[in-house]
């Protein structure tokens, strides 16, 4: 069977998916709640997909290709869009890295809003991959215009990271950017720049992390004022499918993608139906949870390690 292989912050991972080869001040964004209905029922079938890559890949990669390829096989149909940050392939590769993740987010609102095909559809469906999980739950709670009805993410950071990955050798993107993460990951000019520190979460350094969060601070609710528009939003999504890999070791906490919270020092996880974020419902989380529309899944194998069983189980399950 031929590899899929997933390039993720530069470093290379396979997995057993056909020919597969996905190589991974700020702005106010539109923030509001829109008045559609994603009732099953009532959605045709089927839904344009969007699709979000993760970081090091690009949205013309041949593999993310191959997955869209995949989507409208089992789903005869399908109109895919990759989302993308730049039409040139390598400016968008780089804005994995390098971005303000406010502007970014607010780019993909406006591109999928204005798109003649998507802006006329009742609702779209979504996969994220690693990091593009995290962002497409952003398009979620920020504008979700037009909204989506299905949401799987794989290996994303829902909850961030405690660690930034290693750079392969001779990515100089990579390297640069590592570089100014490790320098002051606080800083204005690190959170309205690096990709990566916007979605950094140390739990204890956590008053600077509220303080200085560009990104994840804000879409996790965690401040003292609430947004309560970015829990409606998400609650209008029919299924919210998160999937973690068993051996990931490049995500760190893997957990991170179910939102669960792990202690650096001891390895203490804390899931997310013991956290404030799921008993006071800062996101509409436990809402869905309670209707049966949070769905935690895990995987076997290494970061982004999937198999076309998988795939092809997620396409007719969760998009026909």
């Amino acid at each position: 069977m031929a590899l899929y292989s997933v390039f993720c912050a530069a470093t290379l991972f396979t997995a057993t998916v056909r020919s597969f080869v996905i190589t991974q001040e700020p702005l106010e964004a539109p923030i509001r709640v829109v008045a559609h209905t994603t009732a099953q029922e009532d959605l045709p079938n089927p839904l344009p997909l969007v699709i979000w890559h993760g970081l090091g890949d690009n949205y013309q990669a041949e593999g993310l290709h191959s997955v869209g390829d995949l989507a409208e096989e089992i789903n005869p149909g399908t109109f895919v869009y990759y989302i993308r940050l730049d039409e040139e392939a390598g400016a968008d590769r780089s804005a994995s890295f390098i971005g303000n993740l406010t502007e970014q987010i607010a780019k993909v609102c406006a591109d999928i809003a204005a798109h003649p095909i998507l802006s006329t559809a009742p609702a779209i469906n979504g996969i994220g991959f690693s990091q593009g999980g995290q962002f497409l739950r952003g398009y979620v709670e920020r504008c979700n215009d037009p909204p989506v009805s299905n949401l799987v993410t794989f290996g994303s950071q829902h909850n961030g990271i405690s660690e930034f990955q290693s750079c392969a050798s001779g990515d100089w993107v990579c390297r640069g950017a590592e570089a100014l993460l490790r320098g002051n990951t606080w800083s204005s000019f690190v959170q309205s720049r690096l990709v990566p520190a916007q979605y950094f979460r140390n739990a204890e350094d956590y008053e600077a992390y509220l303080e200085g969060s560009n990104f994840l601070a804000d879409v996790n609710n965690e401040r003292r004022l609430k947004n309560p528009a970015y829990a409606e939003n998400l609650k209008k999504l029919e299924k919210f499918v998160m999937y973690v890999f068993d051996e990931d070791t490049t995500v760190v906490p893997p957990e991170s993608g179910w939102f669960s919270e792990v202690n650096a020092t001891t390895g203490e996880e804390t899931k997310l139906k013991d956290r404030a974020i799921y008993k006071e419902d800062w996101l509409g989380l436990k809402w869905l949870d309670e209707r049966g529309r949070l769905e935690f899944k895990s995987t076997p194998g290494t970061h982004m390690n999937l198999t076309d069983t998988l795939m092809i189980s997620v396409f007719k399950t969760y998009f026909s």
